[in-house]
């Protein structure tokens, strides 16, 4: 599967290959519970067909009235952007189904300039951040590299929304994990990387749209300059190769480091770690082992659902690694 903003993109051109108009609508800011982030977005045709998502639902059905109404997309020469808000009210949260407080900026573009969003398709393509501005005044759109560092801005009056492989996914390890993995992982939207010196499982390896690395764990780390957007997972079973990886990524800014294994295995690596290793307890503490979260998880597409569950409660803030020591006591998760 493409990343989300893959999918809008996708969409967009073709709609526009095909002559319909249609608007690109963008969360700008929240306030209280909020189905979807600031950056989230979609397109919606002038017919009613949408592609993405703002909200739970109830908003893109009002939103597809107002478009069939002929309010956004262009039919009535208005093509500047404009800022549209849901939820300002009790009442009127209520109505469109939003959480109690919750409240929606939008930042809607009536007709957006689609060689731009080609532009911003092709370096997407590329594995390449880049930063879409949109000012309101002047109707100007400009695309610019970005970094991991960047984040959404909204002041009002100009919205800097991020796009591309933010997060990127580092995969020690091509076993029948790794494969539900890395396709789970793009879904997500990450950069996904795969890291096997080992012949007879390389060469199995086909997973579109990842990236393979030909050097060793350690190296493959090292050469990937790992960023609080990057996650690494050691998968291989084999101490001398995960370890390898594992006392680079440790050190590394990368905001989860997990690896395959039995509660007992995880505990002999840990001393590993400390004992021959520059490690302090410190950096051993952040890894995340047996990696992925207490579901009962036997086979290996459970057991990628389970590593993606616990990457997404810890990059979301939900989960650090003190919460997260009860994992299935029944599962080796051998890859």
């Amino acid at each position: 599967m493409d990343s989300l903003d893959t999918q809008v993109l996708d969409a967009a051109r073709s709609w526009a290959a095909a002559g319909h108009r249609f608007a690109l609508i963008t969360v700008a800011r929240t306030w209280g519970s909020a189905p979807r982030p600031p950056g989230a977005w979609m397109i919606l045709r002038d017919d009613g067909q949408v592609q993405g998502s703002v909200s739970g639902g109830c908003i893109e059905d009002d939103l597809i009235r107002r478009a069939a109404a002929g309010e956004f997309t262009g039919k009535s020469g208005n093509t500047v952007p404009r800022v549209l808000r849901y939820g300002v009210t009790a009442d009127e949260a209520h109505r469109f189904g939003l959480p109690c407080g919750g409240t929606l900026e939008l930042v809607l573009e009536p007709a957006p300039d689609t060689a731009l969003l080609e532009q911003l398709a092709q370096r997407i393509a590329t594995g390449q951040l880049a930063q879409r501005r949109v000012a309101l005044a002047t109707g100007l759109v400009s695309i610019a590299g970005g970094s991991a560092g960047d984040s959404l801005q909204w002041d009002g009056e100009t919205l800097v929304t991020l796009h591309g492989p933010a997060w990127r996914l580092l995969i020690i390890g091509a076993g029948q994990i790794s494969r539900y993995l890395a396709t789970m992982a793009q879904a997500l939207g990450y950069r996904v990387y795969i890291c096997e010196p080992r012949s007879e499982y390389a060469d199995g390896w086909d997973v579109a749209g990842s990236e393979r690395i030909a050097s060793m764990p350690d190296d493959a780390v090292t050469e990937l300059a790992l960023d609080p957007r990057s996650a690494v997972v050691a998968l291989t079973h084999d101490p001398k190769l995960d370890d390898m990886a594992l006392l680079e990524a440790l050190k590394s800014p990368a905001f989860y480091v997990g690896a395959l294994g039995s509660h007992a295995n995880n505990s002999k690596r840990r001393e590993r770690l400390l004992q021959y290793f520059d490690l302090s307890q410190a950096e051993v503490d952040r890894l995340h082992g047996p990696v992925g979260l207490p579901i009962g998880s036997r086979t290996p597409p459970e057991i990628a659902v389970s590593i993606l569950a616990e990457m997404t409660a810890v990059k979301n803030g939900q989960i650090s690694r003190s919460t997260a020591a009860a994992v299935d006591p029944y599962a080796c998760r051998v890859a």
